[in-house]
């Protein structure tokens, strides 16, 4: 018997075929494909330093084995780059220096991507403090984050549109 596999997914749009280890953790799988992200932090679950969206959905891709993500549409923050919710958080993690060394800003974007796609009831401080209660960010201190979150969730509490693909300008 064969301890190998191949599966094929979906990674940001682009259709990947790999042979992996039954054993191989879909973050694994990842970067052994080539892919930046995610990043691995504890591997443990713990960090949520690989956050990523497997079929619409955030988990934690170094507790996910890879052959279950066979047939899945796997994104990491550079697959939702043409996202208006992500070009706002961008916007507002810079104005907000929500930010330091990088190493978990692509999971907390996807992260708050998810909450705000969700169109929340509770935008608090609190809620946005519970949405990334599961990512571990070690030079931020988490104020700066929140306070970026809360002003995307505010905006599109005020505008919906927002969120919404703006029309292609004159070519």
């Amino acid at each position: 018997m064969t301890d190998t596999q191949q599966i094929t997914l979906t990674l940001n749009g682009e259709a990947k075929t790999l042979k992996v280890s039954a054993r191989t953790h879909l973050a694994d799988a990842l970067a052994d494909a080539g892919s930046s992200l995610p990043v691995l932090g504890c591997e443990h679950g713990v960090c949520g330093a690989c956050t990523l969206m497997m079929d619409g959905v955030s988990l934690r891709s170094c507790l996910i084995l890879a052959v279950q993500a066979d047939r899945a549409d796997i994104q990491t923050v550079q697959g939702l780059q043409d996202s208006p919710v992500l070009q706002l958080l961008n916007a507002a993690f810079l104005k907000h220096q929500a930010l330091q060394c990088g190493y978990c800003t692509s999971a907390m974007l996807i992260t708050a991507h998810e909450w705000l796609n969700s169109q929340p009831g509770d935008i608090s401080r609190q809620a946005a403090r519970e949405v990334i209660s599961g990512n571990l960010c070690r030079c931020t201190g988490y104020e700066a984050i929140i306070n970026a979150l809360v002003e995307v969730a505010t905006r599109l509490r005020a505008d919906p549109m927002d969120s919404q693909p703006k029309p292609a300008g004159p070519a």
